[in-house]
């Protein structure tokens, strides 16, 4: 237990750093590859690139490892008779509980949501009109039980529309707070990356976003394998640590998917395997611990084998990493499936040991954040503000539409 009590004791203000406005990117550059790249290692330190050269500074037989999770419009606003507006902005699917699922529903479904300006709504229902293919049909939201700061709400609607096909006509992105502007139609295209294609996220992997279908075909000219995954990020994301130690910052939990040929490959892979974005880092070190339960109960139910806040810090690891994936493998034979779901609360925080990713390529993170609690474990507790001290000075862009970092070991 010393060393979980060491990294919950861990001041959350020694990760702080000035970062003015005019330093957050509002939109991305025209050309997404063209952003700045900042590149560490140990070995050669830091040095200024561009992210379109990423194909030629990872090794030959790297193994890019990337999210293919798809933001949906999720947020929703609904006028009332008032003239007063109710945003509902969906954060994870309730009834169906499946994401896949929720999203071919017709006529209702329920989410868990935030619900901004809700002291307006005291009882009722609200109503939209939306227009699909140029007829109009009415979405209906009603409010159920509240779980903590959020609520459960049921939307129903009129005609055989499935629930992907609503959202998409009747929501908008949601693009980071932290950007202080208004959706625009530019964010649709920019906000999503190029190789998204599972719905379920309400902010993006945003590391993705440099990548362009040109530089992806140059990765696989150099024989750099390119494997997908699913963690569909929730709103948690932006939640700042407002307390003093991150000890009483409590993870959101996050759905995460992993086919079972990739878990073969991670076995078999030999060099280095590099993680797009700190979803990918989240996922890919999740697994470590999914195998460390099924090692000590081989026949653990779904929800026994949740990758908690904590676990890192106090589980023994007893076991190597090929085990634990094999351990993964041998459950999903058990069970007759292709794909282990679930779900994790991982928190990375210096004192943290990366068992699977070699490289992360990442944007730069706000202040205070778990993202940056994340970054420093990799690159080290001394490291990362002198990473972030040279990208301040040298002009580089922060946050979700800013500029690139590419760490490796």
């Amino acid at each position: 237990m010393e060393k979980v009590d060491k990294i919950r004791d861990i001041r959350i203000d020694e990760y702080n750093y000035p970062l003015p406005d005019e330093r957050i990117a509002k939109h991305p550059l025209a050309q997404r590859e063209q952003c700045k790249l900042l590149c560490y290692s140990p070995g050669n330190g830091i040095s200024d690139r561009h992210f379109y050269d990423v194909p030629a500074l990872l090794p030959a037989d790297s193994m890019l490892v990337y999210n293919n999770t798809r933001v949906i419009n999720a947020r929703l606003r609904f006028a009332k008779e008032t003239g007063s507006v109710i945003e509902i902005f969906c954060l994870e699917p309730v009834a169906p509980c499946d994401y896949e699922q929720i999203f071919q529903t017709t006529r209702s479904c329920s989410w868990l949501c935030l619900v901004g300006n809700s002291k307006r709504w005291k009882s009722g229902e609200l109503n939209q009109t939306v227009t699909l293919d140029g007829t109009t049909a009415t979405m209906r939201a009603t409010r159920g039980e509240r779980r903590g700061n959020s609520w459960v709400i049921t939307f129903d609607w009129d005609g055989d529309a499935t629930f992907a096909t609503m959202l998409e006509a009747s929501g908008e992105i949601p693009i980071p707070p932290y950007l202080n502007r208004g959706t625009e139609d530019s964010d649709k295209t920019d906000y999503q990356t190029v190789y998204s294609h599972i719905d379920g996220s309400v902010a993006a992997p945003t590391a993705g976003l440099h990548f362009t279908d040109q530089l992806l075909a140059e990765c696989d000219s150099r024989g750099i394998k390119r494997r997908e995954l699913t963690l569909h990020v929730g709103a948690g994301t932006f939640q700042p640590v407002k307390s003093e130690n991150i000890g009483d910052h409590e993870m959101h939990y996050e759905f995460i998917a992993v086919g079972r040929d990739l878990l073969a490959e991670l076995i078999a892979h030999q060099g280095d395997v590099i993680a797009v974005g700190t979803t990918s880092v989240r996922t890919l070190e999740s697994l470590y611990y999914v195998g460390q339960i099924l090692e000590e109960k081989p026949d653990a139910d779904p929800d026994e084998l949740t990758v908690l806040q904590w676990m890192p810090y106090t589980t023994p690891c007893a076991i190597g990493v090929k085990k634990a994936l094999q351990n993964i493998i041998d459950y999903l034979d058990r069970t007759g499936s292709d794909t282990y779901t679930g779900s994790t609360q991982l928190m990375i925080a210096p004192g943290f040991t990366y068992r699977i990713v070699d490289g992360i390529i990442t944007n730069f993170h706000q202040p205070q954040s778990t993202l940056l609690l994340l970054v420093a474990a990799f690159v080290g507790n001394d490291t990362w503000r002198s990473i972030y001290d040279h990208a301040l000075g040298n002009g580089y862009r922060f946050l979700s539409y800013g500029d690139g970092c590419l760490f490796q070991k």
